[in-house]
């Protein structure tokens, strides 16, 4: 099976990438508050899963795949385009939440696409390179946001500026529904579709970094509806595993609570549209090219005690942006200030990448394991969505508050993972001592 629709997701991945923090500034430049922006953050965050459980299990009855995924692009498209046609607030966090039900829609789907027609043996790497397309496109996204908005507003004003934008990112997810259409594999006949079995194991030799969770943590990374048995897996879950989603939900609620009304506190303290596209791309970059160091450093050594690191960076990481801003503000100081702690809460996205479904398969029971993905997944975007939402409260009032209640959550994560990292470093200890 030939590559090149890979490009055609990876160019719908530019758009997401764009539109992520576009939107956001979009609503700041038409007069919206920290706490609309979290308002905005929890609608993207909490449509993520029931995008996908919808079009997942509508693809499942019909088998037709390929329909869903173009379906899935050309509403970004309608989306996107219609953001920029309106200065309704309300109208915007509905075409968002929109924007982001369809993207967590596509994805189970591709993954299933991705191995059509390619042998057992390529399956993980065939959805790597999935991963790759989508992280490169979603960096090229922000990258075009900065040059654009930098040049644009050079000469226009700068919500014409964010609103020409948002066009060339509706323009660019219609290009990918066009490509999609002619280069998407052919559906999977019957009796030729993967195992959910075969396919869990595939994605999780793959690994299951998304570049877009670092600036954008509230987005489910992958919710198939056949790895979703509640019933199943509540009567299988052990100690340990609920104590590791309770940090799970602490984690990604904090790192909400900060992203959530960080693009109004960075252009409080000065910056423009470019310089917070830039941000974005540095953290993002960062986090990219730490992947492969940080998972050469996980497989030497105890994750969990891995992952508490990289979590107490980011503890220290999130409340230090709003010391950085509050005091240096937008000078030449505090943008190398500010840059650098971009760069230290990517390289804590790369660890909590890599260590988090090690951790979830290593505690699971073997039957249930990916059920146990699909509900990390899933609370990663519930978390998100209730953060986003107390981020934008506390940000009304204080931006400090709201990012140091942040990094207190990922902290408070931090001591759980220990907690489980004393619980199962004694369970070893009692069983060697046993045998």
């Amino acid at each position: 099976m030939s590559d090149r629709w890979l490009y055609a997701w990876g160019l719908g991945s530019v758009a997401f990438g764009g539109v992520s923090l576009i939107v956001p500034l979009y609503v700041v430049s038409l007069g919206g508050d920290p706490f609309t922006l979290g308002v905005l953050a929890a609608a993207a965050a909490f449509a993520g899963v029931p995008g996908a459980l919808t079009f997942g299990g509508l693809a499942d009855r019909t088998g037709k795949r390929r329909g869903f995924v173009v379906a899935a692009l050309g509403l970004v498209a309608v989306m996107a385009a219609l953001v920029p046609l309106t200065q309704s607030i309300p109208i915007v966090v509905g075409a968002n939440a929109v924007i982001w039900f369809a993207s967590a829609a596509a994805l189970p789907i591709l993954t299933l696409l991705a191995v059509t027609d390619v042998p057992d043996s390529q399956w993980s790497a065939q959805i790597a390179r999935l991963n790759t397309y989508q992280g490169v496109g979603w960096a090229l996204g922000l990258f075009a946001g900065a040059v654009w908005t930098a040049g644009a507003e050079l000469v226009l004003d700068p919500l014409a500026a964010q609103q020409g934008f948002l066009l060339a990112c509706a323009g660019c997810a219609g290009l990918s529904c066009v490509a999609a259409v002619r280069l998407l594999p052919p559906d999977p006949r019957p009796g030729e579709e993967p195992t959910p079995r075969k396919l869990r194991r595939a994605i999780r030799r793959a690994g299951r970094f998304n570049v877009r969770g670092v600036t954008f943590p509230f987005s489910p990374v992958r919710v198939d509806p056949r790895d979703l048995h509640p019933s199943r897996l509540a009567r299988r879950f052990t100690p340990d595993l609920t104590l590791y989603f309770g940090a799970i939900v602490l984690v990604f609620a904090g790192s909400a609570v900060f992203f959530a009304p960080l693009p109004a506190f960075l252009g409080d303290a000065g910056y423009g549209s470019d310089g917070i596209f830039a941000l974005y791309l540095v953290s993002s970059v960062a986090s990219a090219v730490f992947f492969d160091r940080v998972g050469r450093l996980a497989a030497r050594h105890d994750a969990e005690l891995v992952q508490v690191a990289g979590l107490l960076g980011r503890a220290i990481g999130l409340p230090l942006v709003a010391l950085v801003g509050i005091v240096f503000g937008a000078t030449a100081i505090g943008i190398a200030g500010t840059a650098v702690v971009f760069v230290l809460i990517g390289l804590s996205w790369a660890v909590i990448a890599v260590t988090t479904g090690t951790i979830v398969t290593q505690l699971a029971p073997a039957g249930v394991r990916g059920e146990a993905l699909g509900v990390y997944s899933a609370l990663m975007a519930f978390a998100g969505g209730l953060g986003s939402l107390l981020g934008g409260w506390l940000a009304a009032s204080s931006y400090g508050l709201a990012f140091a209640v942040a990094g207190g959550l990922v902290l408070g994560g931090a001591g759980l993972v220990v907690l489980l990292w004393h619980r199962t470093a004694a369970v070893t200890a009692l069983n060697r001592s046993a045998s």
